[in-house]
């Protein structure tokens, strides 16, 4: 990048200064591609008592049928030890289980070995999680309304308390670069111009802003999946040209005919640069078919509890996501032809005393707006 060195421009770490590690599950089976089949699995597990329950739960360090935890912020969970639990299951609620993969999972806290209590305090619909995915090649960042369950990178919501207030930016930075007081701008810059070291150059060039904020909008909106669906142009739009079997095992991408192969079944146009896109060091749509027909559960588990067949919804996040990858891919192109000759430094905002930020902005907020249930439906002190 002409006239600027590794050093001169700014960590994420500080413009963002707010992170915390991603939750940590510690079992799969909570989480999955079909809603369903984890309330099927919720209904397993209290059927089974004593030993058996314990086993099905696959009890860790911090998480065994006999820990006593509160709800998770927001929720409505119980909070009975699981040994003696009943009822139904909690409604499943969709994350970002993998780099463009949504998927579901059961939002109990009994079942989380790390929940990251923080970080569903403030989700709600006006947040942004940006999401480190420090494995090349792919996006240094990714972004999304959903809670994010991949590893192994930091999370960095882009507010600190819910609604969409206090952004999760050093104090004084956006006065100090006068672009713009709006914090999706400044992500939207941010997710055009990172550097695979997670270094933002800030351009002095209102034009340069301009022109950064409205690719990084846009990379925003197919990240995010919320308002208008993507559409490839007419003639490009993916399509099921012969039926998906019931159990696809097989997936296997023809270059020349831009044709996806699922087994027997057929989807086109493909295009190259949706099937290449890789995130985190792996290529996005084969992780996303592994995810929903790799048989690695051991028979008589939880996790080995899946759809009998496969699921026509999944059709269809097929071809959205092949749509938003092939859009991506058009967007990160024009991203890297960027360059950002002057840049506002890191030596120039410590002068302005914007950095180092303040030790408490790299904590969470205090957010008292509702009661959390405790263990035992004791109310918790936050």
């Amino acid at each position: 990048m002409p006239g600027v060195t590794p050093d001169d421009a700014p960590p994420l770490a500080d413009l963002m200064p707010w992170s915390v590690a991603p939750p940590r599950l510690g079992r799969g089976w909570p989480t999955g591609p079909d809603p369903a089949c984890l309330k099927t699995r919720w209904d397993t597990l209290l059927k089974a008592e004593g030993p058996q329950r314990e086993a099905l739960f696959r009890p860790t360090r911090s998480r065994t049928p006999h820990t006593a935890v509160g709800q998770l912020p927001g929720l409505t969970g119980g909070t009975e030890r699981l040994d003696r639990a009943s009822g139904p299951c909690a409604e499943p609620v969709r994350v970002l289980a993998a780099p463009f993969d949504e998927q579901w999972l059961i939002p109990d806290h009994r079942l989380i070995d790390a929940a990251r209590p923080e970080l569903w305090r403030v989700a709600d619909a006006r947040q942004v999680f940006v999401l480190e995915t420090p494995a090349p090649p792919g996006p240094p960042l990714l972004a999304t309304s959903l809670l994010p369950l991949a590893r192994p990178g930091r999370v960095r919501p882009l507010y600190r308390r819910p609604g969409g207030t206090e952004p999760n930016l050093a104090p004084g930075l956006l006065e100090h670069l006068g672009h713009s007081p709006d914090p999706v701008d400044f992500l939207a810059w941010t997710l055009t111009a990172v550097r695979p070291g997670l270094t933002v150059p800030l351009t002095r060039d209102p034009e340069l802003w301009a022109r950064g904020v409205e690719l990084g909008r846009r990379a925003l909106w197919l990240l995010r999946r919320d308002g208008e669906r993507p559409r490839l142009p007419g003639g490009r739009r993916p399509y099921v040209r012969a039926p998906l079997p019931a159990r696809p095992l097989t997936l296997r991408y023809d270059r020349d005919e831009e044709t996806l192969h699922l087994d027997g079944g057929r989807v086109s146009p493909v295009p190259p640069q949706a099937w290449d896109f890789e995130a985190g060091g792996v290529r996005v749509l084969e992780q996303w078919f592994t995810a929903r027909t790799a048989q690695a559960a051991e028979p008589g588990t939880l996790a080995a509890i899946g759809p009998a067949a496969w699921p026509q919804a999944w059709t269809s996040e097929l071809l959205e996501l092949i749509t938003v990858l092939a859009l991506f891919a058009q967007v990160r192109a024009r991203q890297e032809e960027l360059t950002v000759p002057d840049t506002v430094t890191a030596e120039e905002l410590r002068a302005a005393g914007v950095l180092p930020v303040p030790a408490p902005a790299r904590r969470p907020a205090t957010v008292l707006d509702h009661h959390e249930e405790g263990p035992e439906g004791q109310f918790a002190l936050i």
